[in-house]
């Protein structure tokens, strides 16, 4: 595993208060500060002239990659380094690639099936990994999707496994990320796929796959294909594989839904995913056509980015003014989630001070509510 900043410190001259403590040698204030900054490999620990052998040993051992990573046209694979995203993070996707073989019936239709594949969640666009085309002696084109001859893949420094028994194989996954990552065994540096025959019922399929893909499976090789299955493992892909750290975000801009004009209504909220889509499928389904106005958070939901000042009157404004929407719409009136009635007059006061003329109107504090309250704003009028 890798060492801590403690750790380390533990082996400089501050720690056992010699006579080189936080002599600054290294560019660092003090040893507490390069330790910190070691951890990272922000510095080498050759700037240090008192690191003693046995942490110099300690530390190569440390930094040494514990898995492989393979590359396939652009596609990493591999290259983790630890047992649980909240150590550290995930750093290469859990590949999903595809088995045409030419002896099969429909293998073109199946091909044009693969082709037209894409699911677009949080602003990311999907699609499959690979294909790997065999017993074909000239692979055919394929718009916009890395191919691959089942022979050259077959010769790729890959650990297969071929799914046949769920106990054995989930162990066997197990076992494999342990000893790289816990004993960085290079007995066990090679990245691992699994390998699905055709058979399995799409329910069973499905559950073994996500385990799979949680744990520890860098890539997922199919013989049949189905939309499904691909869209569910994508989806669960997406959410294991982010930096624990950063929450899900989208784009800030203006969304349209079901064709707005100039007098549609107007909403506002942050750019965190979770909070866009359950605004989202609200404005989706409504009888109306809507905007919606998504301002820069960092990916805060609406009262943790009003806390760190991520969602201000300031930013708003700039924002309106950013996409320059007051040309776009004859409609004055945003709305903002409820949770922050207490902004509007500071809002209106910031708008106004930049040269535009919107109001505020309060919303709902949940999404849900959203219908019930378009109905009462349709029956005042």
């Amino acid at each position: 595993m890798e060492l801590s900043g403690l750790q380390i410190f533990k082996y400089l001259p501050a720690a056992k208060k010699a006579e080189n403590s936080n002599c600054k040698k290294c560019g660092c204030p003090t040893c507490m500060a390069f330790a910190l900054k070691l951890a990272k490999q922000n510095v080498k620990i050759e700037n240090c002239p008192f690191a003693p052998d046995e942490l110099r040993a300690l530390y190569e051992t440390s930094c040494k990659q514990p898995q492989n990573t393979v590359e396939i046209q652009g596609l990493k694979i591999g290259g983790e380094n630890v047992l649980y995203r909240h150590e550290k993070t995930f750093i290469n996707k859990t590949s999903i690639a595809i088995i045409i073989d030419k002896t099969e019936k429909n293998w073109q239709e199946k091909l044009k099936r693969i082709e037209n594949f894409e699911i677009t969640r949080v602003s990311e666009t999907m699609k499959v990994d690979l294909i790997i085309f065999k017993n074909f002696k000239e692979l055919p084109a394929v718009k916009a999707l890395r191919t691959m001859d089942f022979e050259d893949f077959k010769k790729l420094p890959l650990k297969e496994i071929i799914d046949e028994n769920f106990s054995k194989t989930s162990k066997d996954l197990i076992t494999i990320r342990k000893k790289a990552i816990l004993e960085k065994d290079e007995n066990f540096a090679q990245p691992v796929y699994v390998y699905f025959k055709a058979g399995d019922d799409l329910n069973t399929l499905c559950a073994k796959a996500s385990y799979y893909l949680c744990k520890y499976a860098n890539m997922l090789v199919f013989e049949n294909f189905e939309e499904a299955l691909i869209s569910t493992l994508m989806t669960l892909r997406q959410n294991i594989f982010t930096d624990p750290q950063k929450p899900l975000q989208v784009e800030s801009k203006i969304y349209e839904f079901n064709n707005p004009d100039e007098n549609s209504l107007i909403f506002m909220t942050t750019n965190f995913a979770l909070t866009f889509y359950a605004v989202a499928n609200e404005l989706e389904s409504l009888p109306v056509p809507s905007y919606l106005i998504v301002t820069p958070a960092d990916g805060m939901s609406v009262l943790t980015a009003w806390s760190a000042e991520k969602f201000t009157a300031v930013m708003v404004a700039k924002t309106l003014k950013k996409f320059d929407f007051a040309s776009r719409v004859k409609n004055r009136k945003i709305i903002i989630p409820g949770l922050l009635a207490h902004m509007k007059e500071e809002l209106e006061e910031e708008i106004s001070n930049a040269g535009l003329d919107f109001k505020i109107v309060v919303g709902t504090i949940e999404a849900f509510a959203i219908s019930d309250f378009v109905k009462n704003i349709a029956n005042s009028k």
